[in-house]
Parts: C-alpha cells; sequence; structure tokens
C-alpha cells in the first residue's frame, strides 16, 4: 500500500470516529435534556401548586432546596464547586477537562433549584451537563483529544437543540456564544450533533415549549418594536448588573449556613408577594400568553409589572448568590415576555396604539435574550423555534440586534463575557 493510499485511509477513518462520537454525543445530551425538562415541569408544576394552596411552603421549600443542594454538593460531590457556564469556557479555552460527575452534579442540582422556586432556569444546567458528555467522549479516544473544544461544542448544541426544538439555536449559540470560532471539524461534529438531536425530538413527538399562533405583524407597529429593543437593553444590563452585585455581596457571607439562610428568606419574600417569580416562571408566561391579546392597563396591573421586571433580576441573583444552579437564560425569557406585554398594553390603554401584545412578548423574550448573552441570531431562531412560528421572524431579527447593541453600549459584558474573562 502507498504512503497516498495510508494517509487516505487514516483520514477517512478519522472522520468516521468523529462522525460516530458526535452522533453519541448529541444523543445522550438530548436525552438528558429532554429528561431534566420533562422532570422539573413536572415537579414545579406540583411543588408550585401546593405553595398556592399551603403558604407555608413558600417558606420551606427555597431553605430545603437551597440546603439539599448544598449537603448533595458537600458530601456525593466531595465539596466540588460548581462555577456554572465558566467551567465550559474555561475547557474550551484552555483544554481544561470537564470532569463527569458534572452531569449528574448540574443535573441534580439544576432540577432541585427550579423545582423548589430558584428563579433561574435548567438551559445553563443542561449546557454544562451536556458539554461535560461532549468532554468525556474525546477522552474515549486519543485521536479526538485534540477535537475536546469542537466536541463540548457538539454536546452544547445538541442540549440547547432538545430544550428548544430548535437545531439553528443549538448551532449558533455553540458558536456565538461558546466557540466564537468557527472550522471544519466544528461544522461536521456540530451539525450532526443538533441532528441527531432534532431526530430525537421529533421521534418523541416534543412539541415547542409556547405554542402561540402569530397570524400577522404592522409595519406602524415599527417604531414601538425599536422602543422595545431599547427597553430590553437597558432591563439586560440592569439583570447583569444585579447577578454581579448580589454574587459579589454573597461572598462577604463566609459561612455557608448564613448565605443559605439569608438567600431562602429572599426568595421566600419574593415569591410570597409576586408568585410569577416561582422557580423559572415559564408558568406564569403560559398564563399571560392565553389573555395577552385582551390586556388593559389598570393601577393594580401596572404594580405588578413593575414589580416583575424590577424583582426578577434580584431574585434571580439571589437565587445564584445562595448557591441555586442556573443562569440568566430563562430569566431573560421571562423579563421580556414582561416587559414586551407590559410595553403593548401601556401602548394599548393609554396611547391607543393598536399593537398586538403577543406580538410584542414574543419579541420581547428574544430581544431580552440577545441582550443578555449578546447572540442575537441565537435569540431569533431560538425564539422562533420555542413559540413554534417563523411569521415574526424580520421584527424579531431587527429587535434582536437593536437590543444586543444598546445593551453592549451601555455595558460591554454579559454575565457569560464576565466569567470568562475571569478564568
Amino acid at each position: 500500500m502507498s504512503n497516498y493510499s495510508i494517509r487516505k485511509f487514516y483520514s477517512v477513518l478519522k472522520y468516521q470516529k468523529l462522525i460516530i462520537a458526535s452522533l453519541i454525543i448529541g444523543f445522550l445530551a438530548a436525552f438528558l435534556a429532554v429528561s431534566l425538562k420533562k422532570m422539573t415541569e413536572h415537579y414545579e408544576e406540583v411543588l408550585f401548586a401546593q405553595s398556592q394552596n399551603n403558604m407555608i411552603y413558600i417558606l420551606v421549600f427555597p431553605l430545603f432546596g437551597l440546603s439539599l443542594i448544598y449537603i448533595l454538593r458537600r458530601y456525593l460531590f466531595k465539596s466540588k464547586e460548581n462555577k456554572g457556564i465558566k467551567e465550559v469556557f474555561e475547557s474550551t479555552a484552555t483544554g481544561k477537562r470537564l470532569p463527569s460527575y458534572k452531569i449528574p452534579s448540574h443535573f441534580i442540582n439544576g432540577l432541585i433549584t427550579v423545582s423548589f422556586g430558584g428563579s433561574t432556569g435548567i438551559e445553563v444546567s443542561t449546557v454544562v451537563s451536556s458539554a461535560a458528555i461532549g468532554s468525556l467522549a474525546q477522552e474515549k479516544e486519543i485521536f479526538l483529544k485534540k477535537y475536546r473544544s469542537e466536541l463540548i461544542c457538539a454536546g452544547v448544541a445538541a442540549g440547547i437543540t432538545a430544550l428548544f426544538c430548535t437545531p439553528f439555536a443549538g448551532l449558533l449559540f455553540a458558536y456565538e456564544v461558546i466557540s466564537k470560532k468557527v472550522s471544519k471539524v466544528f461544522v461536521i461534529a456540530n451539525v450532526l450533533a443538533a441532528a441527531i438531536a432534532y431526530a430525537f425530538i421529533l421521534l418523541i413527538d416534543e412539541k415547542p415549549l409556547f405554542a402561540i399562533n402569530i397570524t400577522q405583524w404592522h409595519v406602524y407597529a415599527a417604531p414601538w418594536f425599536i422602543l422595545l429593543g431599547v427597553l430590553c437593553g437597558l432591563n439586560a444590563v440592569y439583570m447583569t448588573k444585579c447577578v454581579m452585585f448580589f454574587k459579589k455581596q454573597s461572598q462577604k457571607i463566609v459561612s455557608h449556613y448564613y448565605r443559605i439562610l439569608a438567600g431562602a428568606a429572599i426568595i421566600s419574600a419574593l415569591i410570597f408577594i409576586l408568585p410569577q417569580l416561582y422557580g423559572d416562571g415559564y408558568h406564569a408566561i403560559r398564563e399571560s400568553i392565553r389573555t395577552a391579546n385582551t390586556a388593559v392597563l389598570t393601577l393594580s396591573g401596572t404594580l405588578i409589572f413593575l414589580g416583575i421586571l424590577l424583582l426578577k433580576p434580584v431574585i434571580t441573583s439571589v437565587t445564584l448568590s445562595a448557591g441555586g444552579d442556573g443562569g440568566v437564560f430563562a430569566p431573560s425569557l421571562f423579563i421580556g415576555a414582561f416587559l414586551g406585554l407590559f410595553t403593548a398594553a401601556a401602548l394599548n390603554t393609554w396611547f391607543h396604539a393598536g399593537v398586538i401584545p403577543i406580538n410584542f412578548m414574543v419579541i420581547g423574550m428574544a430581544a431580552m435574550l440577545s441582550a443578555s448573552i449578546h447572540a442575537p441570531f441565537t435569540a431569533l431562531f431560538l425564539i422562533c423555534g420555542l413559540v413554534g412560528d417563523y411569521t415574526l421572524f424580520l421584527p424579531v431579527l431587527i429587535v434582536c440586534l437593536i437590543s444586543k447593541y444598546t445593551a453592549q453600549a451601555i455595558y460591554p459584558y454579559t454575565v457569560y463575557s464576565l466569567s470568562a474573562n475571569k478564568q
């Protein structure tokens, strides 16, 4: 056999191994993401209903959840700290391995955090767990070690694809947020992983999280869309500042016991005032979607909206600072939905603008996410996949860009990029 034939043979063998690894990573990451999503939805719904029937549970659940996470972290996971998405950045940038315990650790902690009222979401838990699957896969084959970053991104792409029923969002998140660079191997690994993840959710007939029938949008609403983009940019900076402020303050409390007590007390108090803040808040978004187009702004309604917009970043920051698992993904969607609905209701009630509130909710979710993570194209495809409708594709794209550059002009960092810079 000639040298050329040998090189060709090993080249084919190399890509065969890469393809097989990518497909396995894609399936495992999708299975993990869907399992975590289903379990969290079920237990969050059950426990939230219990808390509404008996107010004592509002006091008990956050304290129990945060305490359980601390106990598991200390005794089951040997006091190994979960740094969230920072761990993924460290691994892709420096080659540091993501240990396999990150898979059950983030899965369990994410489930407990949201189910017991912690005001975050499972998205970052899914990202880190899925990234750990990619990292683990490359350790099993010597040849794959040099593609650590690409396989970690493949796990992330598959996890996001499964969570939000759109492979485009998974691929773009892996590129815009995690990798920020593209190569032939990156494309092969990530496309295959996202494809197998999408095939899996089609096989199990997974539905969009917020199935909405959007029929039209009006050009005369364009100035108000721009206003919403600017407002989302401002709110994203406020949330980023909140997260960093409470994280810094919590570090002054040396005792984990007091940190948990203080965090649980604040979470319980805010949930008591505004039950919409319980968990990821998706239950509140669904409820608002049903009545959005008939919403009329009253004094009490205005106070509730303002309370949600001001306090959601606070309760999210406290949850994370007290040891809860998660990030700003779900909170961004939540704030964007209510900011969009509030803006539309205010325009229709006070200025008779005649805008469509449900459109503003959808655009608000995308714009807030775009501004929070500085990833407009991820936000665009993620939200369109999340609602199962692409009617608003053009206005969502424009407003996502406006919100991102508004936030970036005020404060150039996100929670994720700050984590990446503090390695």
